[in-house]
């Protein structure tokens, strides 16, 4: 016979599950939003390689796909329109002419420069309405969300 949780553990169990669920759907929702704030005209998947290659700095398709998760045409994919609105360029590599080296933009770096003051803008409008009370849990729940994720250590 298994042995039995303590009420104690149930509940935490419990609520642990749903705490789970209301942090991922409440993360969901905010990120669909922000997304919408953003305004880029990319899909998801073309301003997450947009920023990996500015994060990053010039790399190879290959090393885009692997960062981004995605499958080598996939990534070309996305590359290709991304190159095709000026947002980033290919360069042969220094080493392998052969190899094409991906790299962002003066126009993508102020794409993404533009994105992220309107998502910022929006949020901190939001911020602005609530009780000091409210910012404050806020704060410490981000520094929570933040050891959750590996932004930053416990």
């Amino acid at each position: 016979m298994a042995p039995t949780a303590s009420p104690a553990a149930t509940r935490r169990q419990t609520g642990d599950a749903a705490m789970a669920a209301r942090l991922r759907l409440s993360a969901t929702r905010l990120a669909r939003i922000l997304r919408r704030q953003a305004d880029t005209g990319l899909s998801p998947s073309q301003l997450s390689a947009l920023a990996t290659v500015e994060i990053h700095g010039p790399m190879t398709l290959g090393a885009l796909a692997e960062h981004e998760n995605v499958a080598p045409p996939s990534v070309t994919k996305v590359v290709n329109i991304l190159e095709s609105q000026g947002l980033v360029g290919r360069e042969a590599a220094a080493n392998d002419r052969r190899v094409a080296m991906v790299s962002i933009t003066s126009d993508g770096s102020h794409l993404l420069e533009e994105s992220r003051r309107r998502k910022n803008q929006w949020l901190a409008e939001r911020l602005s309405h609530l009780e000091p009370e409210q910012r404050a849990r806020l704060a410490d729940a981000l520094d929570v969300i933040e050891i959750l994720t590996g932004v930053k250590q416990p």
